[in-house]
């Protein structure tokens, strides 16, 4: 599952897609871990009187679930985040079957940087986020 690769193992254009349904346990687990109470996501008779109609999963909590993605079935443990940019483009229902798909845009050698970008989709199509971010692999032992 959780692999150690090195950046020499890993190319432009390698790229990843899985799909997993937000149920929500994920959102409950999230929202105590983090102490983010915002209404739309845990209060339903406030989220029904928005645009949403009904409780929203948290957005970063599915931007997480990219990273996770990215880290079990792309690139490995060893790269540590140095920038992330993620744009909410659509909402996330509880409920949700939202498919990740991840790849690796940029690989710099030298510097030890790879840069990824993703886009999830719900079951209908609809893109609910993109991500923009660069990872940073260690050196390798034995070298400066």
């Amino acid at each position: 599952m959780y692999d150690i690769r090195q950046i020499d193992d890993l190319s432009v254009g390698d790229r990843v897609s899985v799909s997993k349904t937000i149920t929500e346990a994920d959102g409950a687990m999230y929202i105590a871990a983090t102490g983010d109470f915002g209404p739309v996501h845990v209060d339903q008779d406030y989220a029904a009187g928005t645009r949403f109609g009904e409780r929203l999963a948290p957005g970063i909590l599915v931007a997480g679930i990219c990273t996770s993605v990215l880290t079990a079935e792309l690139v490995g443990t060893l790269g540590v985040s140095i920038r992330d940019s993620f744009w909410f483009t659509g909402a996330v229902r509880y409920g949700d079957t939202v498919t990740f798909d991840i790849w690796i845009s940029a690989r710099d050698v030298e510097n030890r940087t790879v840069d990824w970008q993703a886009s999830a989709r719900n079951e209908d199509g609809i893109e609910v986020l993109r991500a923009d971010a660069t990872l940073k692999f260690p050196r390798k032992k034995g070298t400066s």
